[in-house]
């Protein structure tokens, strides 16, 4: 248990210090830009008729430090905020804070994400099974043969299929948008069924863009343990095959684990390009409006979440695996 908590406590400081170092470079990266944006709000107030001090002191509340200031204190000021979970203000959604602004598109791209990510893993390593344990036979074939195709199309290639085949062609899924916008928001079958209708696109795009991986990871591993000396003793001391295919299930899937974990946070920053075809108001939609609108405060907020899901996905994908496995305690 101690080692365990030691274990712990090494990558949470790793995790954290990997956070601020994204929080730095989003600092600087905005110092960067061209025409300083800080610099540029306080002259557009000030040329709006607000008082200097008033106009700086806006500043301060939008980007989180004073841009007429000393870049050191600037930094520490921007870190000062960000130890009290101030993110600062938006721009672009008239001055409404930036966790408001997060925390309302969060749910829409931890939905899709995590249903295309479940079903995703199920159906591809069942079929890495099937294509494993049937690997000389036109089956087995046909299974790697479209694992290969979809682990080497494109999201935004795969996205724009789907939305051409299923809305513009076939008209029989919606698209953009969470629900019907004449249907009101509230836990009712109307409401609950317009969601998931919008959500199939997006949630079929995430499984299928992970389904070729699984698959073929899962048959590698499967054809790999097949081999090992306990599937043999197992096979001569005549026991059943279900019971043999449930220790090769069991001892193959155990490195997957590790991959689905890590999995959740790439998938959160390859929402970007998906929600931007199906115009899902989700995180990454968020970043790409962010960034076109010139709106700092909040696309540094987005990087930063996306950057502590990823770090999340990771502690947890090395903890868990040292529960499932054992051996790597050792």
């Amino acid at each position: 248990m101690k080692g365990f908590l030691l274990r712990l406590a090494a990558k949470l400081a790793a995790g954290l210090a990997m956070v601020f170092t994204v929080a730095t470079f989003t600092f600087f990266l905005v110092h960067a830009l061209p025409g300083n944006p800080g610099d540029a709000a306080y002259e557009s107030y000030v040329l709006g008729g607000m008082p200097p001090e008033l106009a700086r002191a806006k500043v301060a509340v939008v980007y989180g430090f004073t841009s007429h200031e000393p870049l050191p204190d600037q930094y520490l000021g921007y870190l000062g905020q960000l130890l009290h979970g101030n993110l600062g203000v938006s721009i672009s959604y008239s001055g409404v804070p930036v966790a408001d602004v997060i925390r309302a598109a969060v749910p829409w791209t931890v939905l899709p994400v995590l249903s295309g990510l479940v079903l995703s893993f199920l159906v591809g390593c069942t079929a890495g099974v099937v294509a494993a344990v049937r690997r000389n036979s036109r089956s087995g074939g046909l299974l790697s043969l479209s694992g290969s195709l979809m682990a080497g199309v494109p999201s935004f290639v795969l996205a724009l299929l789907l939305a051409f085949l299923f809305h513009t062609l076939w008209n029989v899924l919606p698209y953009g948008d969470t629900s019907d916008v004449t249907i009101a928001p509230g836990f009712t079958p109307e409401y609950l069924g317009s969601v998931a209708t919008h959500a199939v696109l997006p949630v079929a795009t995430y499984a299928l863009l992970a389904y070729g991986g699984w698959l073929l990871t899962m048959k590698s591993s499967v054809a790999s343990v097949l081999g090992d000396d306990f599937i043999l003793a197992a096979e001569l001391r005549g026991i059943a095959p279900a019971t043999r295919m449930r220790y090769v299930g069991r001892n193959a899937v155990l490195p997957l684990f590790t991959t689905l974990a890590l999995s959740v946070g790439h998938m959160f920053a390859g929402s970007v390009l998906i929600e931007d075809v199906f115009d899902y108001p989700g995180l990454g939609n968020l970043l790409l409006k962010s960034i076109g609108n010139r709106d700092y405060p909040l696309m540094g907020g987005a990087f930063l979440l996306i950057t502590v899901t990823i770090v999340v996905a990771n502690i947890l994908a090395e903890m868990l695996y040292s529960v499932i496995d054992p051996r790597v305690r050792r």
